[in-house]
């Protein structure tokens, strides 16, 4: 069996100056093959993020071709039956193209000690909640008492147009994998290095056999910072800062600089590794850096990599 590349977007902290400006990046997206748009997940910030649910609602109305996805929603600061409802309203307006992608969060996001959150329980919070959205896609009248939430005859309507509606799940940690392995229908990686996502994938592979559950092959996805230039090109000091600050990771080792030729090769040594799913996102900040780095990988990249099939 082989399995199919796709090659999306990502973004986190917003780059354009208004509306029409986000829009006219989406409008290349769809237009030029990228596969998805994924939006990270922050709620509390001093720059301008959009809301992931919001940003997905939008793109339903706004596109045609393109999947979009949240990369990764921190389960543990929402209500899960709000966000299943959510969800099942977007995959049917989008007639089936949300990709909806679960987390913890990141450990160093303000959401945590603004919002007085405990983040001792936010793993079995989460545990809860995936267990709750999932019977709510597929079931009616849902009851449920776990320690964080209770349900007695729940139900909604409608239903996801996807019938087995992807549930991915972020993570690296033994949890994580446990929990891929037990929720999940796909795995995305955060900021790991390769290794650590070859490592990852093997473990989820590992754990699914003891839960006597199969996740698709190409349903493992990575993101990629990527810089289509010269490693001198001015603003990647400050973005290799903002990187570094963010995940605590040395950026030289985790950014993919130079010619298009040299993104393509690190994107094979990420399919080498067992990913299939890739989101991709400008390391230079800025609208200018955002739509011209987008159009180069439409044009250079995308048409070289997307659509290929893999061996196993």
């Amino acid at each position: 069996m082989k399995r199919t590349i796709s090659i999306g977007m990502g973004m986190m902290a917003l780059p354009f100056a208004d509306a029409a400006g986000y829009w006219r990046w989406v409008d290349l997206c769809e237009q030029g093959g990228v596969d998805s748009i994924w939006q990270s997940d922050r709620l509390i910030t001093r720059e301008p993020v959009l809301e992931c649910l919001s940003v997905m609602a939008a793109l339903a109305g706004r596109t045609r071709r393109l999947k979009f996805g949240m990369n990764v929603l921190s389960l543990a600061l929402r209500d899960p039956v709000l966000v299943a409802k959510q969800c099942a309203t977007i995959d049917y307006l989008s007639e089936g193209r949300l990709l909806p992608a679960f987390g913890l969060g990141s450990p160093r996001g303000a959401e945590w000690e603004a919002l007085g959150i405990d983040t001792k329980t936010r793993g079995a919070r989460m545990d809860e909640a995936l267990t709750v959205m999932s019977r709510l896609w597929r079931e009616d009248g849902v009851d449920f008492d776990g320690r964080f939430f209770k349900l007695a005859g729940a139900s909604i309507s409608p239903k996801p147009v996807q019938k087995d509606i992807p549930l991915w799940i972020g993570g690296a940690s033994d949890a994580a994998i446990r929990r891929t392995a037990k929720f999940g229908t796909g795995w995305q990686a955060g900021a790991e290095p390769l290794d650590e996502i070859a490592r990852v994938i093997l473990a989820i592979r590992a754990a699914l056999e003891v839960e006597g559950r199969h996740i698709d092959i190409d349903h493992y996805g990575a993101g990629l910072t990527f810089h289509i230039g010269s490693p001198d090109d001015p603003g990647l000091a400050e973005a290799f800062g903002r990187y570094e600050k963010l995940t605590g990771r040395d950026p030289r080792a985790m950014l993919t600089i130079g010619s298009a030729e040299d993104i393509i090769a690190r994107i094979e040594q990420f399919i080498d590794a067992g990913v299939s799913k890739f989101v991709l996102r400008p390391a230079l900040a800025g609208e200018e850096a955002m739509v011209a780095q987008t159009r180069l990988l439409v044009e250079q990249v995308i048409p070289r990599v997307s659509g290929r099939r893999a061996a196993k």
